[in-house]
């Protein structure tokens, strides 16, 4: 058993108290030679209601034989029902309406019969029997209206512990999504940076040091764009959307052309139809093709790339093939955050990414849903 509250004790004190001196002062003070009998079973019904929040049954039966027993016998009429009225409340606010009415026509029936067996007026008195009747119908009423308020109250409770769950998640995948952006840009652009920069190093020629320039120049003044557009997008409240487009398949010729550096050919094969896409479909076939680019120009070693769009009837499959034949770990591959960002955002639109090795190279395999008609 739980500990009991010390307002628990607190309220089965107060009513005993109250009871008493209402049993002193009936019949003009006479009560207070009453039979010890009346003293007992007032005080047994009192102090059982302690035991209301956990036992709530028995504490409508105790205090309902209590009163059965206590008014047949003849003793004073006292306030005594209000015991039992308040277990009854107590037990339809725990229990329910259902298990209140039952339990008031028990009790009803109870002081018939007890009348019945005592001779006394509660097994004929009409009137008596309905104003028991009342009161305990009203403790139930009023025990399934706290239910019904507290249950209200837990629902707006969980309502808003619902929210706040839902704006963490929503942040969270926010930040996934920021997180995803910044690395597949900046992983991209720096990379061809980072390749024309070497080349243009290694091989001391100058007409190729200013080819390598402007592309430097090019992908740098490309990665400042795309990041100025996506703090617009972060700093933005009530403002008007960018007026920058989001990368798409459109572009993907561009993303191609960027990607030829000194030592690596990549080709374009797009057989797609001009039916818009999504456009988060897009995007995410746009941001696939980025990072697989990335990871061939950083760690393939490949001389040639081929990059495959295919659009069929509901279905965009993207692949992106290499001949690069620098060894690699597996498991390693597999870890990264260029192909776990991959199966994130494809996932985030119903799709799938694959990617491992082939005896030719490497290949990346995503499947997008691409219903024809719908942007």
């Amino acid at each position: 058993m739980k500990s009991l509250r010390i307002s628990d004790w607190v309220t089965a004190a107060a009513t005993f108290a109250v009871l008493a001196v209402n049993l002193v002062l009936v019949d003009g003070g006479e009560g207070a030679f009453w039979p010890p009998g009346a003293w007992v079973l007032t005080a047994v019904a009192s102090f059982v209601l302690v035991l209301r929040r956990e036992h709530p049954w028995t504490v409508l039966v105790v205090t309902g034989a209590v009163g059965v027993a206590y008014y047949p016998a003849g003793y004073p009429d006292t306030f005594l029902s209000v015991t039992f009225v308040l277990a009854l409340a107590n037990l339809t606010l725990l229990v329910g309406a259902l298990a209140g009415v039952l339990s008031t026509f028990a009790i009803v029936l109870g002081f018939v019969v007890a009348g019945r067996l005592r001779d006394t007026s509660l097994a004929t008195d009409g009137a008596e029997i309905a104003y028991t009747s009342v009161a305990l119908l009203g403790a139930v009423i009023l025990g399934e209206g706290l239910r019904t308020y507290k249950a209200a109250l837990r629902r707006a409770e969980e309502a808003e512990r619902t929210r706040e769950e839902e704006a963490r998640l929503r942040a969270t995948e926010e930040r996934l999504r920021i997180a995803r952006e910044l690395h597949d840009i900046l992983a991209h652009q720096i990379s061809l940076i980072n390749v024309q920069a070497g080349a243009a190093l290694h091989r001391r020629d100058e007409e190729q040091a200013f080819t390598a320039l402007e592309s430097i120049k090019r992908a740098s003044k490309e990665t400042l764009t795309e990041l100025r557009q996506m703090l617009g997008v972060l700093r933005q409240y009530d403002e008007e959307a960018p007026v920058v487009p989001a990368p798409s398949l459109g572009t993907l010729p561009e993303l191609v052309s960027q990607t030829q550096v000194p030592g690596l050919t990549v080709r374009l094969e797009d057989s797609r139809d001009d039916v818009p896409l999504p456009a988060p479909v897009e995007l995410t076939a746009y941001r696939i093709v980025q990072e697989s680019l990335t990871n061939i120009v950083r760690h393939s070693g490949a001389s040639e790339a081929v990059v495959r769009v295919i659009q069929t009837d509901g279905e965009l499959v993207i692949e992106v093939t290499d001949n690069g034949t620098k060894a690699s770990d597996p498991e390693r591959v597999q870890r990264g955050n260029g192909l776990r960002g991959m199966r994130e955002r494809a996932s985030a639109v119903g799709g799938t990414v694959s990617a491992g090795p082939e005896p030719t190279g490497f290949r990346v395999r995503a499947v997008l849903p691409a219903e024809k008609g719908t942007a």
